[in-house]
């Protein structure tokens, strides 16, 4: 199985990760994304991590500003607007679909953990429960592949 693309970490993207996240960085095994100005924004972290624990989410959305915009969207309610969304668009539940199959994919590349066989992230495929997980797999998979993630980023405004 091929790894998605995304670069390894460097210490200094390390120490920036645990400082945007306020502790120790977790089994970060890539920077899936980053912002213009080169700080990292979403990490790739393995399925098991340093002390054996499953940890399903494998694009995890660590930049500050990113976090408090989803967190803002998560406040006032757009999840019940995008689950609405997905029980009334056949097209956006086959997209969202898509989304959580390839989400998988890219998590099993790194390692397999029978623990999160079939279990992704933020909800999917069925509903939409974390929209910072969405958001992160959006900005790591690009515009496209994640469309409840694309929604977010877009209502949400911040751009990395």
């Amino acid at each position: 199985m091929t790894r998605p693309p995304y670069a390894d970490p460097s210490d200094a993207d390390i120490a920036a990760v645990s400082e945007q996240l306020g502790r120790e960085a977790r089994g970060v095994v890539g920077i899936a994304a980053r912002t213009s100005d080169g700080s990292p924004a979403v990490v790739a972290t393995a399925p098991r991590l340093p002390d054996g624990s499953p940890f399903p989410t494998f694009y995890y959305l660590c930049h500050r500003e990113a976090v408090a915009a989803a967190s803002r969207l998560e406040a006032v309610g757009v999840m019940n607007e995008f689950n609405a969304l997905l029980a009334e668009d056949d097209d956006l539940r086959a997209q969202y679909q898509r989304a959580h199959e390839q989400y998988i994919a890219d998590r099993d590349s790194v390692g397999e953990v029978p623990e999160l066989a079939g279990v992704s992230a933020g909800g999917m495929p069925t509903r939409v429960k974390c929209l910072h997980a969405l958001m992160g797999h959006a900005l790591a998979a690009g515009p496209g592949v994640n469309p409840i993630g694309d929604l977010a980023l877009e209502r949400s405004g911040w751009r990395p």
